[in-house]
């Protein structure tokens, strides 16, 4: 029997180890950029075009490399950052595998210009799946210049089961986000089909914080700062009043490398947890400094998983430094005294001898004495009961006409027994506690809820403007202006045209900035930027595709957000118009997520319950 192991050729080897590194066109970015962020670059520009798809070009101006390191390069396990096992206990590079650029060039058209300082000419390299085309000297600025072109040409399953522009396009600005949150000093700048779409300048964190999240942050902001034995923890997290329902917008970073770690996201919400409500997160951008032998982030091809020899110890550091930022935001206000109003205290003076103070008193003074004798014995106002009296007999009604009355409140609580005898004056519903409408029925007492009785309604009526394109729109007397982070703006972008078609008016003033113009009638006076920005997030958790669940997505949020609340009374009138509104839905008895909107009570269980022991 022949042997049946071998060795796989190096392209087909290479193609399955890129999988695990470059997943997405996102993936590309990411580790472009790092590569220029480790050459020391001070600027970096990133160009797409269709998503990524048809090209990722990476600009920077570090220090570049020579003819032989840009060949190397694209050699796998090929390196600068390590060169023995020690040094994975000291590393303060992005990089340090030598995959990223080998796994890019397996899947890809990549084309390399690049060129050190002390070079009079630069280095031009292109590689197609991993086979290198042409290697030759260029004139190029100092600095390198990466094109990735077609990316997945060579694999048609992984380029098929790439997602939607929009859904691609939001992933790699959530990792431009990330990178450059972890590096304010370097300014940066992006392209999207030839389109700027962001310029960061050099600055502080603060700064980039609010040019990436918008200048409405910047007073939410509470600074966190303690440097231990153990690390340096600083960053700033939101005040509580500022919390969403999602968990966007929440950063960690170990030694300026984005991490995820939810031990550590426990300690936030531990010190956030009395000040909190329920499925609420506030927003967070947490900094760790902390030695590299005590790091191992060697665990996970994407390097966001990390392991730290010291997690309790910083977890317990982490939650008292967030408490202690807290508790002096929290703390009480300082007193303000009106000195203008204020009682002059004057000052005491030893020399003087004070006196007690005198009352002088009238000892002839009798407040039971009066100078009008007579004034008891005064004859009171004549009233003339007679005409009271008179006029009285005659508003009161006759004996007999008091009959009916009678009649009426007996039919009222014991009906006779003619057919279809019934009070005019009844009212057909009842409102239970501003939360249930009670209406009687044949089979016996349904119970309907109005919160999701309306969501129901108002989800058919959404979801049907939307796919006919027949929103009404309401125009607002005075713009509302929602300034978004990029990755919010490129997911509002993609929903655009199904909020139109609601009737939500929305105009693009650049720099991921939109002025509300109009918003769906339904909605009535509510405030449309937190309804627009809970979209966004609901859009963002659920990442679909599908032009029909995104519809969908989008109606039942909107519903949701403008139904009647619990807690509202409701008139008789607008019980029946949101009952009759009800029935005429197609699936009246549960809400588009499946929770109950009727409930009947049977006579016989009513019967069962009031029967008489």
């Amino acid at each position: 029997m022949p042997d049946i192991i071998h060795l796989l050729p190096d392209s087909i080897a290479n193609q399955i180890a890129a999988g695990e590194v470059i997943q997405r066109p996102a993936s590309v970015v990411k580790e472009l950029i790092e590569n220029s962020i480790d050459a020391g670059a001070t600027q970096i520009q990133i160009i797409i075009k269709d998503a990524g798809r048809t090209l990722i070009q990476v600009i920077d101006n570090g220090k570049g490399m020579s003819a032989t390191d840009a060949r190397m390069a694209f050699e796998r396990h090929a390196t600068s950052k390590i060169q023995k096992v020690d040094d994975l206990f000291s590393l303060t590079t992005m990089g340090f595998r030598g995959e990223a650029l080998p796994s890019i060039a397996a899947i890809s058209q990549v084309e390399v210009k690049t060129r050190r300082e002390e070079d009079e000419v630069g280095t031009l390299l292109s590689i197609s799946g991993s086979k290198v085309e042409k290697q030759e000297a260029v004139s190029c600025a100092k600095g390198t210049i990466i094109s990735v072109r077609n990316i997945f040409f060579n694999v048609p399953a992984r380029r098929k089961f790439l997602k939607s522009n929009e859904s691609e396009r939001r992933n790699i600005l959530m990792e431009v986000e990330r990178v450059v949150l972890a590096h304010p000093e370097i300014e940066f700048l992006l392209f999207e089909n030839e389109i700027q779409t962001l310029q960061l300048p050099p600055s502080v964190l603060r700064k980039r914080i609010v040019q990436l999240e918008g200048k409405n942050i910047n007073q939410q902001l509470i600074e966190i700062n303690e440097e231990t034995t153990l690390g340096k923890i600083y960053g700033y997290v939101t005040k509580p009043e500022n919390a969403k329902k999602s968990r966007a917008s929440q950063f960690f970073f170990v030694n300026r490398r984005f991490i995820r770690h939810p031990y550590f996201h426990r300690a936030v919400m531990t010190a956030f947890e009395p000040l909190l409500p329920p499925n609420e997160n506030p927003s967070y951008f947490i900094y760790f400094e902390v030695d590299p032998a005590s790091l191992d982030v060697n665990i996970h091809p994407t390097k966001t998983e990390v392991k730290f020899e010291n997690e309790q110890a910083l977890w317990q550091i982490l939650m008292v430094t967030i408490k202690e930022a807290l508790g002096k935001f929290n703390a009480l206000p300082p007193i303000d005294f009106d000195k203008e109003d204020a009682v002059e205290i004057p000052i005491y003076d030893k020399s003087k001898n004070p006196t007690m103070p005198k009352v002088n008193i009238d000892p002839n003074y009798n407040p039971f004495y009066t100078t009008q004798r007579n004034s008891y014995h005064n004859s009171p106002p004549r009233f003339d009961w007679e005409t009271l009296f008179r006029r009285f007999e005659k508003d009161k009604p006759a004996a007999d006409e008091t009959k009916p009355t009678l009649q009426t409140n007996s039919d009222l609580f014991f009906p006779s027994n003619k057919e279809n005898a019934r009070s005019d004056n009844l009212p057909g519903h009842y409102q239970y506690k501003q939360k249930y409408i009670l209406t009687s029925v044949k089979s016996g007492l349904m119970i309907i809820d109005q919160h999701r009785a309306h969501i129901r309604i108002l989800f058919d009526t959404f979801l049907e403007q939307i796919k006919n394109k027949k929103g009404v729109s309401q125009r607002v007397l005075f713009p509302e202006i929602i300034e978004l982070t990029p990755s919010e703006a490129a997911t509002l972008s993609s929903i655009m045209e199904d909020l139109q078609a609601v009737g939500f008016e929305l105009n693009n003033l650049g720099n991921h900035t939109f002025a509300i113009q109009g918003i769906p009638s339904e909605i009535g006076t509510s405030n449309p930027i937190p309804l627009i920005r809970s979209i966004i997030e609901k859009k963002t958790e659920t990442a679909l595709d599908v032009k029909s669940e995104i519809q969908e997505s989008l109606a039942l949020s909107l519903a949701r957000l403008t139904a009647i609340p619990y807690g509202k009374t409701l008139s008789s009138e607008e019980m029946t118009h949101l009952i009759n509104q009800l029935f005429a839905c197609h699936l009246p008895n549960y809400t588009p997520d499946g929770n109950i909107i009727i409930s009947v009570i049977s006579d016989d269980e009513i019967e069962k319950r009031m029967k008489t022991r």
